[in-house]
């Protein structure tokens, strides 16, 4: 799987750096700004949400995962706007492993 992130990361970021926003979704995003890349995430996140709710209660889990398909995109394309890549991501993810999520909020400092 992380091959897959890897190609994706290149990708995003080859589309960041020389990408042309008229026949391009990903540059056209990072032109306009980490603004809108953010928005898109919020949206991307709120679909998710309502999404799950749907799938709970009997609806569509192939909308649900498809809308979270777009939420990780959308999340990847804002990472590689910061310079950052799914392995940063992957690296926290492996650092937190085995903690638990209580002592691991802990270490942080915060309370949500």
């Amino acid at each position: 799987m992380s091959d897959l992130l890897r190609e994706l990361d290149a990708v995003l970021k080859s589309r960041r750096e020389a990408g042309d926003a008229d026949s391009s979704y990903v540059a056209s995003l990072h032109r306009k700004g980490l603004n809108k890349i953010l928005e898109k995430v919020g949206e991307e996140a709120t679909e998710v949400i309502l999404a799950a709710k749907d799938a709970e209660t009997g609806g569509d889990r192939q909308a649900m995962i498809g809308e979270t398909a777009d939420l990780w995109f959308h999340s990847m394309v804002m990472l590689s706007h910061l310079g950052v890549d799914s392995q940063d991501v992957l690296n926290e993810l492996g650092r937190r492993f085995g903690l638990s999520g209580l002592e691991e909020k802990a270490s942080r400092g915060k309370s949500s």
